[in-house]
């Protein structure tokens, strides 16, 4: 059997509410698309009945496939899984909280087609989210934007479409899913961004406090800015 040519990837944490309508709309949309897809679905320990909802989508649809990590390893962790495992020439990703709508994902398909980029990046514009949490975004975006040049308005947003090879180009990191725009980009991909709905979140809890908004990511920002400095200096010398 042929391989797909879409890969979609889902981490989930604790997010058992929102898994069955979220993997509905998704595979509506995608079956939408030529060639074919999968959805990897991330269980990344969950414990509160995540696994259960996500083995009830995989039953009732042989596209989708749950991968599970024994314990509770960070989105990151979560996703470079998934990623690994995925057989399409085309990377899907989104978060799995029901915050992202699927349906935004043709138009990302056809910017990454229409402007032959590598990556497109969804960009919340209209954010429903809490103040405090838009205005630490905002705040840590606008540095890591200057820090990083990756001309990216909004790294948390995980609605990308991606080319496989641009895989190749990440590195491992506790945050790495904030930083693949800039990964790639230093890597010598082409990054672009699009506007993309945004929805309140409508089960369970976000499961990032100040720290991981905050100083874990000023930590991971001074890191893989040192590391991306070091791809840059080596793609010059080749």
């Amino acid at each position: 059997m042929p391989a797909p040519r879409y890969s979609l990837v889902v981490p989930f944490y604790q997010e058992a509410g929102n898994i069955r309508p979220l993997m509905e709309a998704a595979c509506q949309v995608l079956a939408g698309l030529e060639g074919g897809f999968e959805a990897l679905l991330v269980d990344d320990g969950s414990t509160d009945g995540t696994a259960e909802e996500l083995a009830a989508v995989a039953a009732a649809d042989p596209r989708c496939r749950v991968i599970r990590l024994e314990q509770n390893s960070g989105q990151a962790a979560a996703l470079l899984r998934g990623l690994q495992q995925a057989q399409g020439e085309i990377i899907l990703t989104m978060d799995g909280d029901g915050q992202n709508d699927p349906r935004d994902f043709p138009n990302l398909l056809s910017e990454l087609e229409r402007s032959a980029a590598d990556v497109v990046c969804g960009w919340r514009v209209d954010r429903h989210d809490t103040p405090a949490r838009r205005l630490m975004s905002a705040v840590a975006n606008g540095v890591r934007r200057r820090m990083l040049r990756d001309g990216v308005h909004d790294s948390g947003c995980q609605l990308r479409v991606l080319r496989r090879e641009v895989i190749g180009a990440l590195i491992p990191r506790p945050m790495m899913q904030s930083f693949l725009p800039a990964m790639a980009a230093a890597a010598g991909f082409c990054v672009r961004e699009l506007p993309v709905s945004h929805h309140p979140r409508r089960h369970g809890l976000s499961k990032y406090g100040v720290g991981k908004l905050w100083w874990r990511p000023c930590v991971e920002l001074v890191v893989v800015w040192r590391l991306l400095r070091r791809v840059a200096a080596e793609r010059s010398r080749r």
